[in-house]
């Protein structure tokens, strides 16, 4: 496979095994879905946006399962759940990657947009890892099953204009940490990604045209070209990173090399140690 984001066909370390990757129609989700599939897994995709979805998986193969649907639904998770056993018989990998953000000063968040952003983060991971929690406890496979949940240097360091989803995003490391302590005697490694500055199209300049349709809202996302300059300038590397960075990182968190890894946060933020100013 030699997908959008630039991978390659490589080993079959994680042949026969399942995963979840949520998010997956474009973007970190989308290249996640892609290495996972490259190292011989079977990967249940799922989007909101199934024509995205439909159009970004053609020629995938049969490994790639795909399924469409609004995982803040309460009970969706579980139809997740329930249907990747379905089709696939097990779940060893869990990628909860899935969100967006929807921002405003602190003075002028409505309650809706501080639920929506905790629905999504928080509520939405807690929910499908809840469903899922037999199959991936199931210590009679002999290898190690992983959960890989995307927070964000939002939830580790902060940044001004969109404290919902700062607030959110460090729940994710909450949820990652109890987690881990609960489900370590299980055989189950529980790890977080904080992505910086990363190239998708909720960085993207504003006015491209980028919109997230949920909840009946149309959200315009991207970030305002003099901004994005800024935030540049702060990366030592001296750029924004590619979605294959992160992705990349979360499949060496799903491999087998990092089963004594546990319970942490890995950033992937080009060298930035104070978070991106307003």
């Amino acid at each position: 496979m030699n997908g959008s984001y630039g991978v390659e066909m490589d080993s079959q370390l994680l042949r026969d095994r399942v995963a979840i990757v949520t998010g997956a129609a474009r973007g970190l989700g989308l290249a996640t879905a892609e290495v996972l599939l490259a190292h011989g897994a079977t990967v249940v995709m799922n989007d909101l946006d199934g024509a995205t979805l439909a159009a970004s998986t053609q020629g995938f193969g049969e490994r790639a399962v795909i399924i469409a649907g609004d995982l803040t639904e309460p009970r969706y998770p579980d139809r997740l759940v329930d249907f990747s056993l379905e089709r696939c018989g097990k779940i060893d990998i869990v990628v909860n990657n899935a969100g967006y953000n929807w921002d405003n000063p602190i003075e002028q968040l409505s309650d809706e947009q501080v639920q929506a952003m905790l629905d999504i983060h928080v509520n939405v991971p807690i929910r499908i890892l809840r469903a899922a929690s037999s199959t991936l406890c199931d210590l009679s496979r002999g290898y190690q099953r992983k959960v890989v949940n995307v927070s964000s240097i939002s939830g580790t360091m902060g940044v001004p204009g969109q404290v919902n989803y700062d607030a959110a995003k460090a729940a994710v490391l909450g949820l990652t940490k109890g987690l881990a302590k609960e489900w370590g005697p299980h055989g189950v490694n529980v790890n977080a990604v904080a992505p910086g500055f990363i190239d998708t199209r909720l960085t993207a300049p504003q006015g491209s045209g980028e919109q997230i349709e949920i909840g009946g809202h149309v959200i315009p996302i991207g970030i305002e070209q003099t901004r994005r300059s800024a935030i540049t300038e702060l990366v030592p590397l001296g750029r924004a990173g590619r979605p294959s960075e992160v992705a990349h990182t979360v499949l060496f968190l799903c491999l087998p090399w990092s089963d004594y890894i546990h319970g942490q946060v890995i950033s992937v933020t080009g060298g930035v140690t104070l978070g991106m100013s307003g």
